[in-house]
């Protein structure tokens, strides 16, 4: 077993390696600071894993939090989900992280994370307007997202796979 300060400092890690620049471009000043700082700092030895609803409601709970402390006026909510997903996913891929938290439990709860190369490949394998406009990151509302996320659930059980893996495939074919 790793120590407390070993498990906290590679959740700090995590949280700026799974939120780098890329990933939150155009999003305002301070944002990415703000954000990996947040989720740095998480408490992930709480999340439920009973069931979808309840990992949905503490998954809104900490996107909420976070669009708090982002020092922008207007609030992007598509880019504070598809940070705590992209950490979410990389605290899955991290043996320490995983191996602590027991995140490997939590795995067919994740969100795939939405950016417009997944949105673009989850609207290219449903056909032809099956899935909404894809309204940017900056523009994304969690009706929209939920949309998203229920197809991708189609996709990945499709593929035999939890939908958080699809970033992996979608991401890179469309990026």
């Amino acid at each position: 077993m790793k120590t407390n300060d070993f498990i906290d400092t590679m959740q700090r890690r995590t949280g700026v390696t799974a939120v780098g620049p890329s990933a939150l471009r155009g999003q305002g000043k301070g944002v990415l600071k703000a954000t990996q700082s947040y989720l740095g700092a998480m408490d992930l030895s709480r999340i439920p894993s009973s069931n979808q609803a309840k990992y949905t409601a503490w998954l809104d709970q900490h996107t909420n939090a976070l669009l708090e402390k982002l020092p922008i006026r207007n609030k992007p909510w598509g880019a504070a989900r598809k940070a705590l997903n992209l950490f979410m996913r990389d605290t899955l891929y991290n043996r320490y992280l995983n191996d602590y938290y027991k995140i490997d439990r939590l795995e067919f709860l994740l969100e795939v994370p939405l950016d417009s190369a997944v949105a673009k490949g989850l609207k290219h394998n449903a056909g032809h307007g099956q899935l909404p406009q894809w309204p940017g990151l900056k523009n994304l509302k969690p009706n929209v997202s939920s949309i998203f996320q229920k197809y991708a659930s189609v996709h990945a059980k499709n593929k035999n796979i939890s939908r958080v893996h699809l970033d992996v495939y979608l991401w890179l074919e469309n990026r």
